[in-house]
């Protein structure tokens, strides 16, 4: 079976408001056996553009798992906050 990951590329607007929702969502992947891959802010871009400074990657065992965690209750009682703290491009990918 091949994971799922979420890839997020972010610009934060409100930085109080992002920690918020950075420290809330780690617990709406537990159910779903999402984990932080990593998250960074960009170094450099040597081909193309990107408009976002900011980067989150997270794994699950599957893509349908990624999808169920996207669509759960408990993520998008976070989805207000995300809107208001910063603009995010979320896509999921198969590997």
């Amino acid at each position: 079976m091949s994971c799922g990951y979420v890839v997020g590329r972010i610009s934060v607007k409100h930085p109080e408001r992002w920690a918020e929702y950075r420290a809330r969502v780690p617990g709406t992947l537990v159910p779903w056996g999402g984990e932080l891959v990593f998250r960074g802010r960009r170094a450099s871009v040597p081909a193309g553009e990107e408009p976002h400074p900011d980067i989150v990657v997270i794994r699950f065992p599957s893509l349908e798992a990624a999808n169920g965690w996207h669509a759960s209750p408990a993520y998008q009682a976070l989805v207000a906050l995300r809107l208001q703290a910063a603009d995010v491009v979320l896509a999921m990918y198969e590997a």
